[in-house]
């Protein structure tokens, strides 16, 4: 019997780990990615129209989920993705899990306050002499995540 309910458990567990978890609007299936390290180059390019990246969750807001760091693979710099208007929030163990995200990039200085609350958070910033940060941002208009 233990057996048979550990064989149960796998099965079932190995049926769960590729579930796709979305939130905000749907992303269409045909949407083709651009690649993350080109929107991270030219940021001003991708301010406009919503395009979707794709990435790695290597951060995650550990309060609320309220944000995630986009990183094209485990060991490289990413984005700091937030949700449109405050819409919508993902798991707070997302991080690790592989994302897909449409929306704009958003390039912005970050006061000293607001990056210490981000680090707090856990977020990954650059900062300058002054403690502010320039940050190039994603905010997404939907999500989907797999593990």
């Amino acid at each position: 019997m233990k057996k048979l309910s550990l064989a149960l458990l796998l099965v079932a567990s190995t049926a769960f780990a590729g579930d796709v978890v979305t939130r905000g609007a749907a992303i269409p299936k045909e949407a083709k990615a651009v690649p993350l390290a080109q929107v991270l180059e030219s940021p001003d390019a991708y301010t406009k129209e919503p395009v979707v990246v794709e990435g790695v969750i290597a951060a995650a807001c550990t309060r609320k989920g309220c944000w995630m760091q986009l990183a094209p693979s485990d060991d490289a710099h990413g984005v700091r993705v937030t949700f449109k208007d405050y819409g919508f929030f993902i798991p707070l163990d997302a991080k690790g899990m592989k994302a897909r995200a449409e929306g704009v990039a958003v390039v912005k200085t970050l006061s000293k306050a607001d990056a210490d609350h981000l680090e707090e958070e856990g977020a990954k910033l650059t900062r300058r002499e002054d403690g502010t940060a320039l940050e190039v941002s994603f905010v997404a208009n939907g999500v989907e995540l797999t593990r």
